[in-house]
Parts: structure tokens; sequence; C-alpha cells
């Protein structure tokens, strides 16, 4: 589905990402975690063509979204959804309204329709019947879900997620890790998560990344991360692990594998 090859990028002096290839595959969640700072978001919007890199390639369905004209980004644009760390939604708008945003904005279908798909993409992430709530009335993890109702509101081929769990209280941060699995099992698409939580990396991840002092340095399955001698990932590991001991289980029907 998506492949990076060779990506640079540099902010003045500031070297950001130096030479970072890999394949997302196509149906999958593929988790990218590092430190603060080290170019995990910056490596999102260079693929949604937000930021172009300054030397390689990002190929989507076999096109290179570096050397797409600004209309064909934007026609590309509808095929993503992202769900922001803090939801981002519009603090004058309804949740409806809020969930509607890109429905309204890219298509042209009648309001009992906007309504219909609303109500359903809420059901989606356990939330109906919230459409006159303002987004002041809800808690950070009702935003998120909202975040994510709106993400999939125009049924996309590929949902970004950046921090999830970012802000949230370990069983909240657990009932987020659940509810993308459920999303990706319902919805059978391909799933692009930034991160710095080792705990939902493990939880949802077919495959995980490693970003750290411009490079990727690691690149595989979770189980594969997790019995790397790698020093810098074995440290990054620990580390986290440390921090978030009040992390609990998500619930047990809750299978990664199953994705």
């Amino acid at each position: 589905m998506i492949e990076l090859i060779d990506v640079t990028k540099s902010f003045g002096d500031n070297k950001v990402l130096d030479s970072v290839s890999c394949h997302i595959e196509g149906g999958k969640i593929t988790v990218f975690i590092g430190p603060s700072g080290v170019g995990k978001s910056v490596l999102i919007k260079q693929i949604v063509g937000l930021i172009k890199p300054d030397r390689g390639r990002i190929m989507i369905d076999g096109q290179d979204v570096t050397v797409m004209s600004e209309k064909d980004i934007y026609r590309l644009r509808c095929k993503f959804g992202m769900l922001f760390q803090d939801g981002a939604l519009f603090d004058s708008f309804t949740v409806g309204e809020n969930v509607a945003f890109p429905i309204v904005q890219h298509t042209k279908k009648k309001e009992s329709e906007v309504k219909k798909i609303v109500a359903e993409k809420l059901f989606l992430v356990g939330l109906e019947g919230i459409e006159e709530m303002m987004p002041s009335e809800l808690s950070g993890g009702m935003r998120k879900r909202v975040g994510l109702a709106r993400a999939i509101a125009l049924e996309p081929e590929i949902v970004f997620f950046d921090e999830p769990s970012s802000g949230l209280d370990p069983i909240t941060a657990n009932a987020i890790d659940a509810l993308i699995l459920e999303m990706h099992r319902k919805l059978n698409i391909t799933f692009v998560v930034i991160s710095h939580d080792i705990y939902s990396t493990m939880t949802i991840a077919n495959k995980v990344g490693l970003l750290y002092d411009t490079k990727l340095l690691e690149f595989g399955t979770p189980e594969e991360r997790a019995h790397s001698e790698n020093p810098v990932l074995k440290e990054f590991f620990s580390r986290c692990f440390a921090e978030g001991m009040g992390r609990l289980p998500i619930p047990r029907d809750i299978s990664r594998r199953g994705t």
C-alpha cells in the first residue's frame, strides 16, 4: 500500500529523517515509535503530501506522492482519514457537525444521507445518539472516539493515528487500543500509527518501526522487535515499560492477532 524509498528531510541545518525506507502493508496496523522530536509526525505529513521530502520517493498504490500536483494530492487525501492527538474537534460545532464536516466538504450528499452516515459512524465507535452534544461536554476518550468517527466518515483506505493514547489515563488508553483493534477488524483497511507508548504498540501492531537519530533503526513484527539486541531499542523498551507500569492489560476478548 505505501512504500518509502530513501526519504530524507531537513529543516535548515536540522536533519530530521535520513534515508528512511520501508514497506507499509495494506490492511495491516503499522506503528512507528520513537522519542519525541525524532520525526514521526514529519513522516506522516510527508506521506499525506503536506510536506515534500528533500530526497526520496513515497509511493501509494504505485503513485509517487512527491511529484504529484496539488490537485492530485487533494484527490488522494480523500482516501485518507486522520485521528489527531487531541481529537482536533471544532469547539463551535456539535459532535454531529464535526463528524459530518468531511462529508459536507468532499461530497454532495443530501442532508438526510449525511445524518445517516454520522449516526452510523458514531454507533461504530460506541457513541450512539450524542450528535447534539458539544466537544466541551466530552471526556478525553470520547473526544478521541468522535475524532475517529470523523476520520472514517468518508470510508478511507488508510487511517493515520497521531499518538492515540496520549494524555489518557491507563483504563481509557486501554479502551482506545481495544477500539482501534475493533475498528480494524470491522473496516479491514490500513492503519498507520505514531506513538511512544510501548504497551499500546505491542497490543495493536502488526509491524513496528523505531525512528531514532534520523534513521529507521528497526522495522518488523512486535515479536521480533521485543527480542532485538539493538541497544537503542532495548533501552527505549525498558524505559517505556518502567514508565508505563500503571497500564492494565486490555480486555482478554480483544486479540491483537485477530487483526
